[in-house]
């Protein structure tokens, strides 16, 4: 891997993280496109330079995590599947599903229930003041649901907005609680993974996962203002079409 591939894929990570797409199946895809070999390192790159977005995340809302104790609660209840079902499908799920081709096709069927759900999220009346008041129960579907995510392609934001919808929230405290449970998720997913990874990096590997990490973190920033921004005045549908288009004209073009 070159640093220019590192930057552009860093930049798609960054770009695609916390919206509604798949920042993993779209890795995946770039560094395909980009002819970047699929080995240990890649795979590793990919999953670690999240923690760039993550550093965002947690500095764009470190008041939140600190207003009010039950949010943890909640966040504990959501994070309990995922890394149940985590712990024990990850040999499989690193071995058979990081392929672009299962990333095309999980986009494209994401994008189409995205589009057919889009005005029951759009339209939603929250059940709750605060998002911190979700039932235990609730949180833990939420968190059931996101497990769909470990399928790249399919998109841990998508997953956890559409499930938070569907148990009570507003699309914005949806897009919240996505943001802060992507924080414990992501963590979680990168440690172990480094754990896991029989890989000893190189100086070089070191760096370009810095360079990663840095880029995945600026980009990040400006990409979830921006999401926030577009979803309120745009909602969904046009992120299912988006991921619609690009799985179709990968399986067209590349595949």
């Amino acid at each position: 891997m070159t640093i220019i591939q590192a930057i552009i894929i860093a930049i798609v990570e960054g770009l695609t993280e916390f919206l509604p797409v798949s920042s993993t199946g779209h890795m995946i895809l770039t560094s395909s496109i980009l002819g970047v070999e699929n080995d240990a390192f890649l795979k590793t790159f990919e999953i670690s330079i999240q923690l760039g977005a993550i550093l965002a995340i947690v500095i764009m809302y470190i008041k939140r995590f600190f207003k009010s104790f039950e949010i943890y609660k909640k966040l504990i209840a959501a994070f309990i599947p995922t890394a149940l079902i985590g712990f024990l499908a990850y040999g499989f799920i690193k071995e058979y599903l990081f392929n672009p081709l299962i990333v095309a096709v999980s986009l494209i069927v994401g994008g189409i229930i995205l589009i057919l759900i889009n005005r029951r999220m759009v339209s939603q009346v929250s059940e709750y003041k605060e998002v911190e008041d979700v039932p235990l129960k609730n949180a833990f579907f939420i968190g059931l649901i996101q497990c769909l995510s470990m399928i790249p392609g399919v998109s841990r934001a998508a997953a956890t907005i559409v499930g938070g919808t569907f148990n009570g929230f507003n699309k914005k405290q949806a897009m919240e609680f996505s943001f802060l449970l992507a924080v414990p998720t992501m963590a979680a997913a990168t440690g172990y993974d480094l754990l896991k990874t029989p890989v000893v990096f190189t100086h070089n590997e070191i760096f370009l996962l810095i360079v990663g990490l840095v880029t995945a973190f600026i980009v990040a920033w400006i990409a979830v203002k921006a999401f926030l921004a577009f979803v309120e005045k745009h909602g969904f549908a046009f992120f299912g079409w988006y991921r619609i288009a690009i799985g179709v004209l990968y399986l067209m073009l590349v595949h």
